[in-house]
C-alpha cells in the first residue's frame, strides 16, 4: 500500500511547494519510490522547483480526463530513478479535478508499486486543497511562525479532522507541524513566534524546523530542491524531518541562538 502525504496550510506563501519537493527527493535518496502530484491547478510550481517544467506534456488534469494515461503524464526525475512528478495544469480550471479522478490516479499509483505519494496542496479551502488533503494518510502543515498562518493552519486541521477519507471511517490522519523560515534571533527580539508557541497552539509536534535562508530561494531558481544541497542549514533540516516522518529519531538543528565566542565577541562576525 501507498502512504499518501498531503503537504498542507492554510495561508500562501508559506513553502509548501518548497516542501512537497523537498521531501520527495528526501524519501527517494532513501530508496523509496515516490510520486509528487501537484494539486494546483492554474497556478502549478512543483515543476519548476523540480527542474522538469520543460519536459511536461501531458498534466494531473490530462490524465483525469482520459486525455493521457499516467505513465504517459508521469515524469521521471533525472536525479532519482524511483521519483516521478506528475505536473497541474495551468490552463484548466481547478473544476477539472474530481474525488473519483483523483482516487483513481492515487489507486493507479498504488497498483504500480509507489510506496510515498506526495500531494502539494494548494493554500486554502478550496477544491484542489480540499482533494489533495482527502485520500491522505499523514499531513504535513507547513507554517510560518506568525500569528496569521497559525491562525489559518488551526482551521485546516479542522478539515484534515472532518472532511477526510479517514475522518468518515472514524480514523485520523496523521498530523505533523513543519516550521519554515524561522530565526532563532526575531523569536529572541520577540518579533516571532517561538516553536513551542506554536505547538502549543496547533496541539502538534514538529516533524522538522526549516531555519530562515536564503539557500531556499537559491535552490528553487535553479530548479534544485533544496535537500539536494547538503552544505546549507535548511537542507539538513529538510533531510532530518525526512528521516523522522521515517521514524528515525534526529536531535532538532539550527533552532537557538549561536553563542558567539570570545575572539568573535572582540573582533565581531
Amino acid at each position: 500500500m501507498a502512504e499518501i502525504i498531503v503537504v498542507t496550510s492554510g495561508k500562501g506563501g508559506v513553502g509548501k511547494t518548497t516542501t512537497s519537493a523537498s521531501l520527495a527527493c528526501g524519501l527517494a535518496r532513501h530508496g523509496k519510490k515516490v510520486a509528487v502530484i501537484d494539486f494546483d491547478v492554474g497556478l502549478r510550481n512543483l515543476d519548476l522547483i523540480m527542474g522538469c517544467e520543460r519536459r511536461v506534456v501531458y498534466d494531473f488534469v490530462n490524465v483525469i480526463q482520459g486525455e493521457a494515461t499516467l505513465r504517459q503524464a508521469l515524469i521521471k526525475d533525472k536525479r532519482f530513478d524511483n521519483l516521478h512528478v506528475l505536473a497541474a495544469s495551468q490552463t484548466r480550471d481547478k473544476e477539472a479535478l474530481t474525488k473519483e479522478g483523483v482516487q483513481k490516479v492515487l489507486d493507479d499509483l498504488a497498483a504500480d508499486g509507489f510506496e510515498y505519494i506526495v500531494c502539494d496542496s494548494p493554500a486554502g479551502i478550496e477544491k484542489g486543497a480540499f482533494l489533495a488533503m482527502y485520500f491522505a494518510d499523514q499531513a504535513v502543515v507547513v507554517v510560518n511562525p506568525e500569528v496569521s498562518s497559525v491562525r489559518d493552519s488551526d482551521r485546516i486541521l479542522g478539515l484534515l479532522a472532518s472532511k477526510t477519507r479517514r475522518a468518515e471511517n472514524g480514523e485520523r490522519v496523521k498530523e505533523h507541524l513543519l516550521l519554515t523560515r524561522y530565526s532563532p534571533q526575531r523569536v529572541g527580539d520577540g518579533e516571532m513566534l517561538s516553536i513551542e508557541d506554536v505547538e502549543e497552539v496547533l496541539g502538534l509536534k514538529s516533524v522538522g524546523v526549516i531555519p530562515e535562508s536564503g539557500d531556499v530561494l537559491n535552490a528553487s531558481n535553479k530548479g534544485e530542491p533544496v535537500i539536494l544541497d547538503l552544505e546549507s542549514n535548511a537542507g539538513q533540516a529538510y533531510d532530518d524531518a525526512v528521516a523522522r516522518l521515517m521514524g528515525e529519531t534526529r536531535p532538532m538543528r539550527f533552532t537557538q541562538l549561536e553563542k558567539k565566542g570570545f575572539f568573535s565577541k572582540i573582533f565581531g562576525g
